[in-house]
């Protein structure tokens, strides 16, 4: 029987020490090895965490870039809302976010989406 006398060992990674060890796995010519060692993480537990970055299960906080268009500045197009809207209808526009993709996919947003179906699209739009 073996008894442990020391302080146990299991680390709480952060996510973006994961995904940027991971990066370093992806590069061309990395020795997954020796990068397990010096940032001394198993090989398994690389493995496990490169696969769920390609699955889209490990990511952290990413920012893209965001373009404000006013409704008067849209050429050659009629307005987006009538004149004077109709209460329904500023309720339902003033909650509601267009996101546009480098891609050019465009997803309609309004207050009723969920968080977790929003980054569903979002994660299964950028491929």
């Amino acid at each position: 029987m073996e008894i442990i006398t020391g302080i146990e060992r299991r680390r709480r990674w952060r996510v973006e020490d994961k995904l940027r060890i991971v990066a370093e796995a992806e590069q061309p010519g990395a020795c997954f090895a020796e990068i397990a060692r010096r940032n001394e993480v198993s090989r398994g537990l690389l493995w496990n965490w490169r696969s769920q970055a390609r699955r889209g299960k490990l990511t952290g906080a990413s920012f893209l870039p965001v373009q404000v268009v006013n409704e008067t500045a849209v050429p050659d197009s009629q307005p987006l809302l009538p004149r004077a809207p109709s209460p329904q209808v500023a309720a339902a526009v003033a909650g509601r976010i267009e996101i546009t993709l480098p891609d050019g996919s465009h997803v309609p947003v309004d207050s009723t989406v969920s968080l977790t179906a929003l980054r569903r699209v979002v994660t299964a739009l950028r491929g």
